[in-house]
């Protein structure tokens, strides 16, 4: 069944500018060419709302279309970077190349999947092997044995094991066991009588009914009460998303020898045998899920599991099988995200190819789009903002000196990843273009394998988790590193030709949130060299915990569709880094000669544009119902508020737009939030 991932990778980057740290940095500095802000609202004041008074016009005209959820910047800006892919795509595709070849395999990989014809004419065919072994399955050790099996394909339908540093000694890869078992996006829609929610319910128990009526099950509505009832009991030992942000109470190291004495009926000796992993512990990220899951696996019998089994094992492949299995997928995707039409096959397949071989598109991507001077720009910039969060870090009247020395210790450690990887991951698979099904699950089995390859082993400093054609950015807490993919580096973020302010504003923003994410609520809990240890002393960390605190409070009073509030506590993280990095960038464009300037330009100060900058970074779309989960489920808050939240914040720009009493987002003083 659907599964929804616990993480989500997000933001983008950046370029340009003419600062005196790196004025030796850049040569042959384009001619700039100022942009002009169009669509400003003039009768919302800056002080009320300010993302409505640079975005509403263009919200009001702009168009979803059919067969997207949102429009506009920020993920949304993945949708024409996919017509790049495309390009790219149908070019290698029409061609033939060597076999093993990275244009042969994403061409070839391509090439099956646009073929809807023969995998129409497959129907069940595909699936009916995994059917049939579920089918075989007499005993607790059976099934146990076919699970194993089938998480090496990508089906984490009971347990979900993934390969990361040890919080406590990230020199080393250790095995993790997180919570899984769920078809909802959340545990919470499972217990919800929200209107909205039971409609995504009623929806999704539709899927399952489905599901089991084209593999030809008499009892179809029967079976897929069994799956839902079995979700709803592994969902009541869930942590919720909020409780999952808690470093430490989500870290919980121990030997399997004390797992089997724990979970005689999971039999983790085995079980680990299956999967090829040799270990002596582990981390149970979440135990209560597999002390549950333990007593589920005999309380409930063998024949419901089986339909549990069957449901999930169509679920992980529905959208890879013929039409009727990927028009249930998107009935039920439709209720969750307002979507009404399915994306065209192509896009379907741009998307599926970047996400399972996309460091070899990646690389094909980079040599046609990716100018290597951005490269260089890029790194500049990085690194000018990495020094003006150091000053900022030694002003803080809230922090010893002890500690700052530690912060900035850590801050100089950061790993900075520009562009694309300096070591491509490769593919060990053999792609026909007239195969997709099997294409695609040799590429999960192979994800698996290159995954248990890094086990007991020193993490893979040149690894990403992202390709770099995605538009999108991160800082990654256990390695202490950012980066920033090739994809990322195109308007609104950035301007080759824009002048300063607009380029601080929307890239340097980015990049400013990135680096605060090294000292947000849970980067703040590891060290420089990726341990969750605490480097702070008492009376500080103390004091940064109650500055946390008023963000979510702030934040959670924040509401959308005018009623749904914010969830503070899960969004803490990223609305931290939006307030740094607003104050970052700013800093840093400040630095500037246009920064240091008055000169207007198309009748706005350049503080003023850096700010108007800020908004335009955010111009986005979304349909309302996709909204809805969005909050639900997201660490990150709408685009409204990450422009209205940091701002009221931030006195810059209330001297800038002459912010005054009485005006909706007006804060006193002592009443705006500074951490960083």
């Amino acid at each position: 069944m659907k599964k929804f991932g616990y993480f989500s990778l997000i933001l983008f980057v950046f370029l340009s500018c003419k600062s005196d740290m790196d004025k030796d940095n850049i040569e042959n500095e384009p001619a700039i060419k100022p942009m002009v802000f169009v669509g400003i609202d003039s009768t919302i004041k800056p002080g009320d709302d300010f993302f409505n008074h640079v975005n509403k016009k263009w919200l009001d005209s702009a168009v979803i279309a059919d067969d997207q959820i949102g429009v506009g910047a920020y993920r949304f800006l993945n949708i024409p970077q996919q017509e790049l892919l495309k390009n790219i795509l149908e070019e290698v595709s029409q061609k033939e190349h060597p076999k093993g070849s990275i244009e042969q395999m994403v061409g070839d990989f391509y090439a099956s999947g646009m073929d809807t014809i023969s995998i129409n004419q497959h129907g069940i065919e595909p699936i009916q092997p995994i059917l049939d072994r579920i089918e075989a399955i007499s005993d607790m050790a059976s099934m146990n044995e076919f699970v194993a099996s089938q998480i090496k394909s990508g089906d984490y339908s009971m347990l979900y094991p993934y390969i990361s540093p040890d919080q406590k000694n990230s020199t080393l890869n250790i095995l993790h066991f997180a919570q899984t078992g769920l078809g909802l996006p959340d545990r919470d829609y499972y217990f919800s009588d929200d209107a909205s929610v039971k409609r995504i319910q009623e929806a999704y128990k539709t899927y399952l009914t489905t599901l089991f009526e084209l593999i030809g099950d008499e009892n179809a509505k029967m079976q897929a009460d069994i799956v839902y009832y079995i979700e709803k009991q592994l969902a009541q030992s869930h942590k919720t998303r909020i409780e999952r942000r808690i470093i430490k109470e989500n870290y919980h190291k121990i030997a399997v020898s004390k797992l089997n004495e724990k979970h005689p009926n999971i039999g983790w000796t085995t079980m680990l045998k299956n999967l090829g992993m040799n270990v002596d512990s582990v981390d149970v990220s979440q135990p209560a899920y597999y002390d549950t899951l333990n007593t589920l696996l005999t309380s409930i019998s063998l024949e419901d599991w089986k339909h549990y089994l069957k449901a999930n094992s169509i679920g992980t492949h529905d959208n890879i099988l013929s039409k009727p299995f990927q028009d249930a997928a998107f009935e039920y995707s439709k209720i969750l995200s307002g979507q009404s039409v399915q994306k065209s096959r192509a896009k379907q397949m741009v998307r599926r190819v970047d996400r399972q071989i996309g460091f070899a598109l990646g690389q094909l991507y980079v040599k046609r789009y990716f100018n290597e001077d951005a490269k260089k720009r890029a790194l500049a910039l990085v690194n000018n903002f990495q020094k003006t969060l150091e000053q900022r870090i030694n002003n803080l009247n809230w922090m010893s000196d002890s500690t700052k020395v530690k912060a900035i210790d850590k801050l100089h450690a950061i790993n900075k990843k520009i562009g694309y990887p300096d070591v491509w991951r490769t593919y060990n698979v053999s792609i026909d273009r007239d195969k997709f099904f099997e294409n695609v699950v040799a590429l999960r089995q192979d994800a698996y394998q290159y995954e248990l390859k890094q086990l007991n082993k020193a993490p893979n400093r040149d690894e990403w988790g992202t390709t770099p054609s995605t538009v999108t950015a991160y800082y990654n807490a256990s390695l202490n590193e950012i980066v920033f993919p090739a994809g990322i580096l195109q308007s609104p973020y950035f301007d080759l030709y824009a002048d300063d302010a607009v380029n601080y504003g929307g890239i340097g923003m980015v990049i400013g949130h990135e680096f605060t994410h090294a000292f947000d609520d849970q980067g703040a809990q590891y060290d420089k060299n990726g341990n969750v240890t605490n480097w702070w002393t008492d009376a500080d960390y103390t004091k940064f915990e109650a500055k946390t605190q008023q963000i979510i409070e702030q934040y959670s009073a924040f509401k959308i569709l005018d009623s749904i509030h914010l969830k503070g506590a899960l969004t803490v993280g990223e609305n931290t880094a939006d307030n740094g990095g607003i104050a970052i960038a700013y800093n840093a464009f400040k630095m500037t000669q246009q920064g240091q300037d008055t000169t207007k330009i198309f009748g706005y100060s350049p503080n003023q544009r850096f700010f108007l900058s800020v908004a335009n970074i955010w111009r986005v779309k979304m349909r309302d119902e996709y909204l809805r989960n969005y909050v639900a489920t997201d660490p990150h808050s709408p685009p409204i508020w990450r422009v209205n939240g940091p701002l009221m914040n931030f006195t810059p720009f209330y001297e800038a737009f002459d912010v005054q009493p009485g005006e909706a987002n007006y804060r006193l003083e002592d009443e705006r939030i500074k951490i960083w």
